[in-house]
């Protein structure tokens, strides 16, 4: 029997699932509603860098680390230019910053892009339900005088459609091309820049994170960026040395409709390619693999992943809730990587060519950089193929 969890003072935010749960508590941030699909991150720091991946579009992210807003918000941790995921649900209010790159308070930053939070809920109880009964679709209200129709909202919730068959890139991508330079943030200076002849990249963006460019500048890429729907041709007239293929939110594949056929095309041209997350999808599809829809997804920044290769394992970061199934990938394209708390895939690479890509986050931003020498990996692809 759904239950109601009321605290005992009026609540002025409505967290209303699907099944008719309802979790009330202190609303924050912008005021209003938003249906999205809820998820839970454990990672232990980088709110703002989480709420601002444009692979959380369509989805309400329930922290399961206690301490929110301790460090503030600043315009260098962003991902995107606003932030992304619909809204945010924590255990205690968020507190005042302590922390001295603090720009402003995260509660006076989601007011202002527009994006709701509710605090005070048993965050513990809500991650084992969404682990229990799969990730549900939820209306989340912020009101402060506390009026709520939650006969309304459930039905919000159960009316919304879903991630699955939804094309989000297409939303979150850039809207033209561009340069990238900016390498990654190194104390005490900040963040640098790539300066003198690059590797010649082209980049795809799905939803692409600043720290995924930065990497990229930093292991040597002189990095040129497309919207999600650049065909082959457009990528190939930048005479590209190598190409990579972004994070980003939705649906594989729904996005592949237009991204397989670009991907397959630059193929043929035998360059370098390397993917991240939904680019790692986008891959498998082009080679002719499938994608499953995942329970509750994996997101968080204390994920194993086995090198299946070397016997390696790598603590990462990961967002995602869909995931390439393993048992279609065709002959000729291996298996290198596999998460050590379901055994789903997590990578791939073509036998006999530098084509790979992994289901992680090796940017991290937030989370532990294990994963960073496959930026490496990739330049060193384009540097053999530009001697060869």
């Amino acid at each position: 029997m759904p239950q109601s969890h009321e605290p005992s003072e009026k609540p002025t935010a409505c967290l209303a699932l699907a099944d008719g749960t309802l979790f009330f508590g202190h609303g924050f941030g912008a005021t209003g509603e938003t249906v999205a699909e809820l998820c839970f991150n454990t990672a232990m720091t980088g709110y703002q860098e989480i709420m601002t991946d444009p692979s959380y579009a369509g989805q309400v992210v329930t922290f399961t680390f206690p301490h929110v807003g301790n460090v503030g918000v600043n315009a260098e941790d962003d991902e995107a230019n606003e932030p992304v995921a619909a809204g945010m649900v924590v255990k205690w209010d968020p507190t005042e910053p302590s922390n001295w790159r603090a720009a402003s308070e995260l509660t006076d930053w989601l007011t202002r892009k527009g994006r709701i939070g509710i605090g005070g809920l048993d965050t513990r109880r809500l991650t084992r339900a969404i682990r229990q009964q799969g990730a549900p679709h939820v209306a989340l209200a912020h009101d402060p005088s506390g009026n709520f129709d939650v006969a309304a909202l459930v039905a919000k919730a159960r009316g919304w459609s879903g991630l699955v068959g939804l094309d989000l890139a297409k939303d979150v991508t850039c809207a033209q091309s561009y340069r990238w330079d900016e390498t990654r943030w190194a104390w005490p200076d900040g963040y640098g820049k790539r300066e003198g002849a690059g590797l010649r990249v082209v980049a795809i963006d799905y939803g692409a994170k600043r720290n995924i460019l930065r990497c990229l500048a930093s292991a040597g890429c002189d990095v040129t960026v497309l919207p999600a729907t650049a065909t082959a041709e457009d990528v190939l007239a930048l005479e590209p040395e190598g190409v990579f293929l972004s994070n980003g939110p939705g649906d594989p594949a729904a996005t592949g409709a237009y991204a397989v056929p670009m991907i397959r095309g630059v193929l043929e041209k035998d360059l370098p390619v390397f993917g991240i997350c939904l680019g790692h999808q986008m891959l498998a599809l082009a080679l002719g693999a499938k994608t499953i829809k995942m329970n509750h997804g994996h997101h968080g920044a204390n994920h194993p992943v086995k090198d299946v290769e070397s016997g390696k394992v790598e603590i990462t970061s990961m967002n995602h809730g869909f995931a390439v199934d393993s048992q279609t990938l065709p002959n000729g394209v291996l298996e290198t990587h596999v998460s050590l708390f379901d055994g789903s895939n997590c990578g791939i690479r073509i036998s006999d060519r530098p084509v790979f890509s992994v289901q992680h986050h090796p940017e991290a931003s937030p989370g532990p950089q294990d994963s960073f020498y496959l930026f490496e990996r990739f330049a060193e692809a384009m540097r053999a193929r530009r001697a060869a």
